[in-house]
């Protein structure tokens, strides 16, 4: 059934072309209108009428009979490529978004992080989310913080979790807890009750530090050089929980962050506040600017502070700790 004349064909279904597309595409699958009215629970008037105004819009003859059968013309066959797996996509949708949304809720997350960040602030918040997202496979990686950067550059790890203090300008910085940084002694030290404690007097001892690549060595050494005061390093060693076991055994002092610190040490080491020569260190998330994260890694932030990811434009510069 043509149109006639070079006007544009009136079709009564533009609004909604999807009800015409799928009266046509189960027309084609069952060869009659009755069945394919009986496949949609409409009347078989409503389609007839709905093949009829696909007709005349696109002026070809669509269907013609074969036997006690309805058969596509080559304009059907044409138009049926075409439109069948538009229908099957819009059919198939709600199934197709829940398997989505499914697969969001599974998956992996892979988080770099030091070894102080992994042994002390993750595990709550890893608990939590194995609690609420037992579905995602998650992977910490113990790295520096370099390290943990030059992963997440490559795409090899969703987030970085941790401590930094100069903020490249292609990453992002959003520091979430801070520890103020404490001094930490064996009983019977002498500096353990020492009033006015100085720089001066800390520098007299051997520090035992983490190696240099870490953040804590460096900003020892630059509050030290800053302030022009001599200082040692009797033994450098990775791991807090060692660290703390050597000053326990009278190796050396040590300079580290309150969040190292558990309730464990209390018998066996004596801190003191260092306020007034070293900043708080935080330790936060660090992602690459302008990539949104994925699901898992907004829900693990949403653990770590809720709303984080709302709140904060990951376009934005990053923050710097200096």
């Amino acid at each position: 059934m043509p149109s006639n004349g070079n006007a544009p064909p009136r079709f009564a279904y533009k609004a909604d072309r999807l009800k015409p597309l799928r009266a046509f595409c189960q027309t084609v699958r069952l060869g009659s209108v009755s069945r394919a009215a009986e496949a949609l629970y409409v009347s078989q008037p409503a389609v007839t009428l709905q093949l009829q105004a696909l007709e005349r819009e696109l002026g070809e003859k669509l269907f013609e009979r074969s036997g006690r059968r309805l058969a596509p013309t080559r304009a059907g066959e044409a138009l049926y490529e075409l439109a069948r797996p538009l229908v099957d996509g819009i059919d198939t949708l709600p199934t197709a978004f829940r398997s989505q949304l499914k697969g969001m809720d599974a998956g992996e997350l892979n988080i770099a992080a030091n070894s102080s960040t992994i042994l002390y602030l993750l595990p709550r918040i890893v608990e939590r989310f194995r609690q609420h997202h037992a579905d995602v496979r998650l992977s910490l990686h113990n790295t520096v913080s370099a390290d943990g950067t030059d992963l997440l550059r490559a795409d090899a790890v969703d987030l970085v979790v941790g401590s930094m203090h100069d903020v490249p300008a292609d990453l992002v910085y959003e520091p979430l807890h801070r520890f103020e940084q404490r001094l930490v002694l064996p009983p019977g030290h002498p500096l353990a009750d020492k009033a006015d404690l100085t720089l001066a007097d800390i520098g007299r001892y051997g520090l035992i530090l983490p190696p240099k690549r870490q953040i804590t060595w460096r900003l020892v050494d630059l509050v030290f050089q800053q302030n022009r005061v001599p200082y040692t390093v009797a033994l450098e060693v990775g791991g807090w929980e060692v660290i703390k076991q050597y000053v326990a055994m009278g190796m050396g002092i040590s300079i580290l962050s309150s969040i190292c610190l558990t309730e464990a040490d209390r018998g066996r080491l004596v801190t003191r506040p260092l306020d007034a020569f070293f900043p708080a260190r935080s330790y936060g998330v660090v992602m690459r600017k302008g990539k949104l994260p994925s699901p898992q890694a907004r829900a693990f932030m949403d653990l770590i502070q809720p709303d984080l990811f709302v709140r904060r434009d990951y376009y934005d510069s990053g923050h710097s700790e200096r």
